[in-house]
């Protein structure tokens, strides 16, 4: 592949391409394997984009797009292939405070995406702990959902339009700013969570919210299960349509974010199962806040909650939420597997039942971590069993997996399938749904180019030949 390298060198200039040692730098620090790719193509512009996809199509060369590399599902993994990262496209080219909405470039990281717009007293609700890093085209390639998508949906609502080169460098520029365009086929969904195996985002119109005036966050205590989704509802009734997150914390993953090694301190005391984080966002701070406080007595006189803690000031807030976003705190219990699922919250109680047995069963003293997003349905499973080793992980994949086939769950609630759970991705789609897929597949990148092997089996695609 000497000769794709020279092209692409000759096309982007040497800044643009990156080999050898320069390629496997950039490699590291992923939060997943990324392997050593061939080269590292780095445009600038869709344009650029386009030569390089076009380039590669010409070679049948495999291209991975590498965002801020936090996926934890190895869909970056890019051994032997070109890696095209979007770390020289972070541009904000717009910010339309008339029509509401930000154009950006997809290496934008989403923490600047959000900054940016709060600069024009905008807001960008998409939120989850890698915000820092995490790049905007990233978010729309896995669909990201985080803390707020209780209120705000998962990044799929909050995508206007779409700038993506297609496998053979084609630019299909659908930059929509409207929030009604029933003109034919929405294309843009077609690139939205499909882990760039379809098209390559280069740039997105982004639809902003007024920020919010209000802002109210506590910490409450819960005893027993069937309280949590009724305190949900109530909340969101009392609290009219703004109550934007409902982040929920077993006991031990309570324990491991509050105590040292970790830096939070607890704000509820320890011996409750359950511990939620609350926040609703406003137009009237007194009025929202004595709202929000007259609605957590009531849960309280109800029986729903056991104590509360409500945030006095900014700090307090950040210092509730350091807690949630504390996730490496995990790592105490290494080796360990990470596991992210979506089902009905009438069927979590029996399904953690279920797989807490099935791990005791297995193995002596598991640990498992319970936490998520559980207002949106999505639970984050964190099991250290074994030795970390790929039997291991195949044994609790299975026992993880296998309870949400019974009730309609779903093997990735917003991380993606990537390469790691390729195999149980018909547990959760049925064969007429994955037919599709494949046609789609085979239609867009019929020489299967575009992030080989990710989504779907080798038999199912032309990504592995």
């Amino acid at each position: 592949m000497t000769d794709l390298i020279d092209r692409l060198r000759a096309a982007l200039g040497d800044a643009g391409v990156l080999t050898g040692a320069d390629a496997e730098e950039k490699a590291q620090g992923g939060w997943s394997p990324l392997g050593v790719p061939l080269c590292v193509v780095r445009p600038t512009s869709t344009e650029e984009t386009s030569i390089a996809l076009k380039l590669c199509h010409e070679a049948g060369q495999g291209v991975v797009a590498w965002g801020g590399k936090t996926g934890l599902v190895e869909g970056g993994y890019a051994d032997g292939m070109v890696a095209l990262s979007m770390e020289r496209m972070t541009q904000v080219e717009e910010i339309d405070t008339i029509g509401g909405t930000m154009t950006v470039q997809a290496g934008i990281p989403l923490e600047a995406a959000c900054n940016a717009a709060a600069e024009k007293d905008f807001f960008f609700p998409l939120d989850l702990g890698s915000r820092g890093t995490a790049t905007v085209g990233g978010n729309i390639a896995t669909n990201a959902g985080g803390n707020r998508v209780l209120r705000y949906g998962m990044m799929r609502e909050l995508v206007l339009g779409l700038e993506v080169v297609l496998a053979d460098g084609t630019v299909l520029s659908a930059m929509n700013h409207m929030l009604k365009n029933n003109a034919g086929y929405d294309l843009k969904q077609l690139f939205i969570g499909t882990e760039g195996t379809l098209g390559i985002v280069t740039r997105a119109v982004l639809r902003l919210r007024p920020a919010s005036i209000s802002q109210d966050t506590a910490f409450v205590a819960v005893d027993d299960f069937d309280n949590l989704p009724k305190l949900l509802r109530h909340m969101e009734a009392a609290m009219g349509g703004t109550l934007s997150a409902f982040e929920v914390m077993w006991e031990n993953f309570y324990k491991l974010v509050t105590r040292p090694p970790a830096a939070g301190r607890p704000p509820l005391a320890d011996g409750h199962p359950y511990y939620v984080l609350l926040e609703a966002m406003g137009g009237h701070q007194e009025e929202d806040s004595a709202r929000f406080e007259a609605a957590l007595m009531q849960t309280l006189e109800k029986g729903f909650i056991s104590d509360a803690v409500i945030a006095k000031n900014q700090g307090e807030r950040d210092a509730m939420w350091a807690l949630r976003d504390d996730v490496s705190q995990v790592a105490q219990n290494w080796p360990i597997f990470t596991y992210d699922v979506s089902l009905g919250i009438a069927q979590m109680q029996q399904y953690v039942e279920t797989v807490t047995e099935r791990l005791n069963a297995k193995w002596d003293n598991p640990s498992l971590i319970i936490f998520g997003h559980l207002g949106d349905g999505n639970l984050h499973l964190i099991v250290g069993v074994g030795d970390g080793e790929l039997p291991a992980r195949r044994q609790v994949e299975e026992i993880v997996y296998s309870p949400l086939r019974d009730v309609g769950g779903s093997v990735s609630a917003e991380h993606g399938i990537g390469l790691e759970k390729r195999p149980y991705l018909s547990w959760s789609r049925t064969p007429e749904e994955i037919a599709l897929m494949r046609t789609l597949k085979n239609t867009l990148d019929p020489k299967g180019i575009l992030n080989p092997g990710k989504v779907l089996e080798p038999e199912l695609s032309k990504a592995a030949e």
